[in-house]
C-alpha cells in the first residue's frame, strides 16, 4: 500500500487528518519547522502523541557539507523514532546520501527537479526520492512526467527507492503520480482537504438527512 504523509509541522492538522487518513507519519523542511516557531525535537515528540509510536517522520539536515550532513544525521536518527534523513539531492548531498548509507541511515533525496537528478540520488542509495512535482510545473516543465520517467527507471533498474512525490497545488496533480504506481506521497494540509471535498457532497448528504427524518423523525436506522 502507498504510504500517505502530511506535509506539515502542525500537530493540531495531524491529529486532524489522523482519524480520516490512513497516515504513516509526516514530511517536513527547514522552512516549514520554521514557519511552525516550535523546535523539531519539540515537534516530533507532540507529533508522537498524535500519531502514536508507529510513525515514520522525514526532517532535513540543515548542514552544508557532506560530513557535516553525515554528523548532524547520525544525531537525528539517534532520536527514539523511526527517521528519515532528508538531503538535498545537490553535489554535496549526494556526496552525503553515500555516506549516510554506508552508516545505515534511512534517506531521503529532496528537493528533485530533474529526472537525471533523481536518478543519480537514488542509484547513490537514497530510501526515498521527493520530486516536487508543483513546482516543477511552475518552472514550465511536467512535474508528473517527471514521476513517471523516475519510477520507470527505478522499475527497469530493480532498484528499491521509493518515489515520495512532493509539492501540490491540488488533488489532480496528487491523483496523477498515485496513478503511476509510486511508492509514497506527501501531501499539504489544503489539498489534503480537497480529498473529501466536492460541491455536491454536501447537498448530497443533507437530502439524505431531509428524506429520512420526514419519514423516521430522529429515529437511528437500527431503531426504524
Amino acid at each position: 500500500m502507498i504510504e500517505l504523509y502530511l506535509d506539515t509541522a502542525d500537530v493540531s492538522e495531524t491529529a486532524r487528518f489522523n482519524q480520516c487518513f490512513p497516515l504513516k507519519g509526516v514530511t517536513t523542511n527547514p522552512t516549514i519547522v520554521a514557519k511552525s516557531k516550535v523546535g523539531l525535537t519539540t515537534t516530533l515528540a507532540n507529533m508522537t502523541e498524535v500519531l502514536g509510536d508507529t510513525a515514520r517522520f522525514h526532517a532535513q539536515v540543515v548542514s552544508k557539507d557532506p560530513h557535516s550532513m553525515l554528523a548532524e544525521a547520525k544525531k537525528l536518527s539517534e532520536l527514539p523514532y523511526d527517521m528519515v534523513i532528508k538531503v538535498p539531492a545537490t553535489e554535496a548531498g549526494l556526496a552525503a546520501i553515500k555516506l549516510m548509507k554506508q552508516e545505515g541511515i534511512q534517506v531521503l533525496a529532496t528537493a528533485i527537479y530533474t529526472v537525471q537528478q533523481g536518478f543519480m540520488a537514488a542509484l547513490c542509495g537514497a530510501d526515498y526520492l521527493a520530486p516536487y512535482v508543483n513546482r516543477i510545473d511552475a518552472m514550465n516543465g511536467d512535474g508528473v512526467a517527471v514521476v513517471r520517467d523516475l519510477q520507470l527507471l527505478i522499475e527497469k533498474h530493480g532498484l528499491s527507492t521509493k518515489i515520495l512525490a512532493a509539492s501540490f497545488k491540488n488533488v489532480q496533480q496528487a491523483m496523477d503520480v498515485m496513478k503511476l504506481g509510486i511508492g509514497a506521497i506527501t501531501l499539504p494540509v489544503d489539498v489534503a482537504a480537497q480529498m473529501f471535498s466536492h460541491p455536491a457532497i454536501e447537498p448530497a448528504v443533507t437530502q439524505f438527512d431531509k428524506d429520512w427524518s420526514g419519514v423516521f423523525g430522529d429515529k437511528l436506522s437500527f431503531e426504524s
